[in-house]
């Protein structure tokens, strides 16, 4: 099964439908299941080992935890090998994250896919708080939780905008990303009819994957904390990349023109698109870039 984005729509591998939440798509109940945790990782050997420690002091213990390592120079091959050697290691140039996590998908044997970056950890009741959710909404395919996040060593408090939710999420989902890769689980069948993360995109990755499937999938929310979500190093995306909404505008661009949005869903999108456009454009003009200001103000034009 290949994850990466087809000809026809990047990221989109089908013209999915909405479905309904009492279709029953699995039974935690009565049968084993398998869960496998991706973990890409970029020269974090500094971080890496907080990540699969947390892994592995679950109440519920992962199948499989399977570390990308993407073109690392650090020595985070050597740091595994030694220390952490059941982990399976897949190498390979750097592609970035996006390739990362859907070749890790790819490779991975487990039912239930886990996500986890690199810089951050989990709680030991991660996985089986989420088990025992997902028992109790067999037509759901993806459940998320809330975070605890750290800034530069000190917790912090989210802000409200970035407060989080379970059920039909897709219009909360459009400002900004409300789903953190680290607090999912999902079931790969959900990533085989979606698609995998658009390996076209530097960064917002992960909130354009969150529009696609929530769009036609409700989801599961587990209320109490259950990641620690570390910030403020200069490695993270946020910070190498200038003006993220322009990868948020391309996202909502990708998933409008997809022809697979309800019409309400379709004009709230147009809306937050315009929105979007016009302050990229306004930003862009007060800098003194009236090139990349008229680009973002024809995207006004709908």
């Amino acid at each position: 099964m290949s994850l990466s984005a087809t000809p026809k729509a990047p990221g989109l591998r089908t013209a999915p439908t909405k479905r309904t939440q009492d279709t029953p798509i699995h039974d935690l109940l009565h049968r084993n299941i398998s869960i496998s945790v991706i973990v890409p990782s970029f020269n974090r050997a500094h971080t890496l080992p907080r990540a699969i420690d947390s892994v592995l002091s679950q109440t519920r213990p992962a199948d499989e935890i399977i570390i990308v390592d993407d073109g690392s120079d650090d020595g985070t091959a050597e740091l595994l090998h030694r220390h952490y050697p059941r982990v399976r290691l897949l190498q390979q140039r750097n592609q970035g994250v996006s390739a990362a996590r859907n070749r890790g998908i790819e490779a991975a044997t487990g039912e239930w896919i886990a996500l986890l970056d690199s810089d951050d950890a989990w709680l030991p009741g991660k996985l089986e708080a989420q088990l025992q959710a997902l028992e109790a909404e067999p037509a759901v395919r993806l459940c998320h939780t809330e975070e605890i996040w750290i800034r530069n060593g000190t917790r912090v408090n989210q802000k409200h905008r970035h407060a989080k939710s379970g059920g039909w999420i897709f219009r909360d989902c459009l400002p900004l990303c409300v789903i953190s890769p680290s607090a999912t689980l999902l079931h790969r069948s959900l990533l085989a009819e979606i698609g995998g993360f658009d390996e076209d995109l530097p960064a917002c990755e992960d909130y354009d994957l969150w529009l696609r499937i929530c769009s036609v999938e409700p989801v599961v929310f587990v209320e109490t904390p259950q990641i620690r979500k570390y910030g403020g190093h200069d490695d993270q995306l946020s910070r190498k990349h200038w003006g993220m909404d322009r990868f948020r505008i391309q996202a909502l661009e990708k998933i409008i023109g997809s022809g697979t949005l309800a019409p309400d869903d379709q004009a709230a999108t147009c809306s937050m698109l315009a929105q979007k456009a016009r302050i990229f454009a306004a930003g862009a003009r007060k800098r003194g870039n009236l090139e990349l200001a008229e680009c973002y103000e024809s995207k006004l034009i709908l």
